[in-house]
């Protein structure tokens, strides 16, 4: 591998092993409070599914070690996120949810796709097409849902349930897995990862035009919280409610 290709790779890895645990104080939250409350297993349990996709686009690949070990960890965080969500569902209708989403896309929908690339389609290079075709497909999805709490911050004009570093963290991570891509020639890391770096510059683009509005809206009781704490309250609500992520 080439060396400009393989430190591009690994600071890739880098930032992408800091947005898998970006949702780590979301997970404490629950953890403390013994509750998923109102959080959503979607995001998560699609994040699993993209993981391992992508973990098995990697090792399928000659010469996809990078790919393969950032979403082989990644895979691991998001199934300790799952288990979590069944652990301390909020009710019984929240657990089944969570583990009827898992049987249909992390076990059902992966081993449809290995399956028929494993036994139905012969070649390697028509193999990896395929692969490559539906993880970029799905991390054209990935990256476009966090555009879901746009339309809420231009609505609120609050930035609450939008955290920045997780913004800023996918912003950073499509262009370097961009840069990777052309680099190695890959469209399929390219072109899911050029879209979510573009996506990532309109979300950091809305955060700095209303950043300073949620100050303004904030009651004077709000105003009177420890600014950590209500920093950490905001991530965890953002994290868990309206975003999806997406690593390669």
């Amino acid at each position: 591998m080439d060396s400009t290709l393989f430190i591009i790779g690994i600071i890739g890895n880098i930032i992408s092993v800091l947005v898998f645990v970006s949702p780590i104080p979301t997970f404490w939250r629950i953890v403390r409070s013994k509750s998923t409350e109102d959080f959503e297993p979607a995001p998560y349990v699609l994040t699993l599914l993209n993981s391992m996709l992508w973990f098995y686009y990697g090792v399928t690949k000659p010469d996809g070690l990078l790919v393969a070990t950032v979403n082989g960890f990644g895979a691991v965080m998001e199934t300790i996120y799952v288990v979590l969500f069944l652990v301390y569902a909020a009710d019984h209708a929240a657990r089944v949810k969570t583990a009827k989403l898992v049987v249909i896309l992390d076990i059902g929908f992966f081993g449809l796709v290995f399956a028929a690339t494993t036994f139905a389609i012969g070649g390697l290079d028509m193999k990896i097409m395929i692969i490559g075709i539906i993880c970029a497909c799905l991390n054209v999805f990935m990256y476009g849902s966090p555009l879901a709490a746009v339309r809420t911050v231009i609505a609120t004009r609050s930035v609450e349930y939008m955290p920045f570093f997780l913004s800023f963290f996918l912003f950073l991570n499509g262009g370097v897995w961009a840069t990777y891509a052309l680099l190695d020639r890959d469209v399929f890391l390219g072109v899911p990862n050029g879209i979510g770096f573009f996506l990532g510059i309109i979300q950091l683009v809305i955060y700095a035009v209303y950043r300073n509005s949620r100050v303004k809206s904030q009651s004077n009781d709000e105003a009177t919280y420890d600014g950590s704490a209500s920093l950490l309250s905001s991530d965890a609500r953002g994290h868990g409610e309206k975003n999806a992520f997406s690593f390669v």
